[in-house]
């Protein structure tokens, strides 16, 4: 994975680069942003161009012994730790990401290290209450293969993928490596949350924000994917958000469905929010809660995205609006609901609930709670 390989991130690319060429290299870094940001191929990158062996131009060179082996994902002096789990695990069974390298490699091939959790875990095949996590093993055998000297390169590099899943022990294990550790050693951590991590891991960090991808970058890809009308491709860009897994499933049409189940799930809020059924919003909240945890993440952001476009519309600036069909058209007849006195609160009912579903809270309380908070904020108006 080469710099030139990432999408977008010029001006982080750069400064990465530059680091390294002035021999400015943290023992611990923490790449924050979302996954369709880029940070896991922006991490796999910036290993490969640090032990590349004829670096030119701010770029590995692709073809050095190093570049090959860590673009196919198996430097020995590379490890990647990542959140796993398996259907059946016995008690006390300990499940390591080593036993799943092969389907994690496959699935990096397939999308170039931009996927996230919900692609992960579906590859795992975790079924709809079961998620990856980081064990304390998993950490014990992250000290033993460091204790090794490096194979061929001078550094001895981890990168360790959503270290927010990790339990508490876990954590406070990679702490102590964090505070002492060997000579030449690289942790980069792709963190999604960072606000779920112990404090005292994120202070010994050096953080590298990754932001989301703009618009003209995010244009382009669509068009390099197939988009041959620049408009469609502006408009998808639009919908993406700033990430490039996203506009990967517009242009495709993978997630549709979920998409239309979302946006049932939207209007039903909506309806019966504004006609103040209580006792079938209760039944809303039980119907949300049978989703898996990553497609309630997916509904609530879902659920976000309408309520703005909703509030676009209300505030009679239909040119920035990026809805068509149904969904068009209920935001426009809906959009009188949304109005400054509550769209903030609204979208901060929606941060709370992804916060503690990403706890794991309780689904049925989380979803009950947030549809009758919504009910209260859309009767107000």
């Amino acid at each position: 994975m080469r710099f030139a390989d990432i999408i977008g991130q010029q001006a982080l690319r750069a400064r990465l680069a530059e680091c390294i060429d002035r021999g400015r290299v943290s023992h611990a870094q923490l790449f924050a942003g979302p996954a369709g940001a880029g940070a896991l191929p922006l991490a796999v990158a910036y290993v490969q161009y640090l032990n590349c062996t004829d670096r030119r131009d701010g770029d590995s060179c692709g073809r050095c012994a190093n570049c090959v082996q860590i673009a196919q994902l198996a430097h020995p002096d590379l490890h990647f730790v990542f959140p796993v789990n398996r259907q059946g695990k016995k008690s006390g069974e300990a499940v390591r990401s080593d036993e799943f390298l092969p389907l994690w490699r496959s699935l990096f091939a397939e999308t170039g290290g931009y996927f996230g959790p919900r692609q992960w875990y579906d590859r795992l095949d975790l079924g709809r209450t079961l998620r990856g996590m980081i064990s304390a093993r998993e950490a014990d055998e992250v000290i033993r293969k460091l204790s090794f000297k490096s194979y061929e390169s001078a550094y001895k590099s981890v990168i360790l993928w959503l270290p927010e899943t990790m339990n508490e022990e876990a954590a406070n294990k990679l702490l102590k490596i964090l505070e002492e550790p060997w000579d030449k050693t690289l942790f980069l951590l792709v963190c999604e949350q960072p606000e779920r991590l112990l404090e005292t891991i994120r202070s010994r960090t050096q953080e590298v924000a990754v932001p989301p991808l703009d618009g003209p970058t995010l244009e382009r890809e669509a068009l390099r994917r197939g988009v041959a009308d620049s408009g469609k491709a502006r408009t998808l860009a639009r919908l993406s958000g700033g990430d490039a897994i996203r506009l990967a499933q517009l242009v495709s049409g993978e997630g549709d469905e979920q998409r239309r189940d979302d946006f049932a799930l939207f209007c039903s809020l909506m309806r019966l929010s504004y006609n103040d059924r209580h006792l079938e919003l209760i039944g809303w909240a039980e119907d949300a809660a049978q989703l898996t945890r990553e497609q309630q993440r997916a509904l609530l952001l879902d659920t976000a995205r309408l309520l703005r476009e909703s509030y676009v519309l209300h505030a009679g600036v239909p040119d920035i609006c990026y809805l068509w069909g149904e969904e068009a058209d209920f935001c426009r007849k809906f959009a009188p609901f949304i109005g400054n006195d509550n769209i903030e609160p609204l979208l901060a009912e929606i941060e709370t609930a992804l916060a503690q579903i990403s706890q794991n809270g309780n689904p049925t309380i989380v979803f009950t709670h947030f549809a009758l908070s919504v009910s209260k904020m859309i009767n107000k108006r």
